[in-house]
């Protein structure tokens, strides 16, 4: 297996939700591999598309498929149906920002912009993510990055029912907690200092939170999901469920 490669193994699960299969709708793809591995060399290396090697075929094709495959769902389709085989008896929420590169900017604002944010530490995005007690990526989604973290966690919340919900102060908030316990999930999330009637907190379970930190730190690993490059917010959600999909089955 070539370095950033696809393993075997990581193929066959992924193969049969790839459009171009045999017997799907279409032509079929004798490629898909190798369209999903240049995807993967370029968010690893970080490099511009421009410079994907040539045993990748053109750039332009690769990018063009990518874009395809991001409004057609099929990278949404491939992370959910990964993450539906999670663990629920604890999950933890976080986040974590990036760099935006000044190359990310100017793209079209229209409909909610693309998700990059100006604050002290320059243009940044903001990803948030619920884990599973296995480090699987199962809910993720992009803020700009001056963006509270508390703001996600409902929406990202409605996606997933676990017994355990482990979070840090960041997330301490009376709706949330509320909601929560409304759903039957324990909360796992220590009390701000201000906070009148702080709340007993089981530190032996919140010990776990350290998960999601492995998580983010493997993510991190590809250089262009370290630093945003892409210039909608469309392309660089769908690079962080791919890579966090393949994560998830390595």
């Amino acid at each position: 297996m070539r370095r950033y490669g696809l393993s075997d193994g990581q193929r066959e699960q992924i193969k049969d939700l790839l459009p171009g299969r045999k017997g799907h709708v279409g032509g079929t793809a004798a490629d898909n591999r190798l369209f999903i591995e240049a995807v993967l060399y370029r968010y690893r290396a970080g490099i511009p598309w421009r410079d994907l090697p040539v045993r990748f075929g053109g750039w332009k094709n690769v990018h063009r498929r990518l874009r395809r495959w991001c409004e057609s769902g099929v990278i949404e389709r491939i992370f959910r149906h990964l993450a539906a085989d999670h663990d629920n008896e604890y999950m933890m929420i976080d986040s974590t920002i990036v760099r935006a590169h000044q190359h990310s900017a100017g793209a079209c604002k229209k409909g909610g912009g693309q998700a990059i944010g100006r604050s002290r530490g320059g243009l940044t995005t903001k990803i948030h993510a619920i884990v599973d007690a296995a480090g699987k990526a199962v809910a993720l989604s992009l803020t700009p990055g001056q963006r509270a973290d508390i703001t996600e966690a409902e929406p990202l919340l409605d996606e997933v029912d676990p017994k355990t919900f482990i979070a840090d102060k960041a997330y301490d908030a009376d709706p949330l907690i509320e909601k929560l316990e409304e759903r039957g999930i324990s909360p796992v999330i220590p009390s701000r200092k201000n906070r009148i009637c702080p709340r007993k907190t089981r530190f032996l379970i919140y010990k776990k939170r350290n998960i999601i930190e492995r998580f983010f730190a493997r993510l991190k690993q590809f250089r262009g999901i370290a630093t945003r490059y892409d210039k909608l917010k469309s392309t660089f959600l769908a690079a962080v469920q791919f890579v966090s999909a393949i994560i998830g089955i390595n």
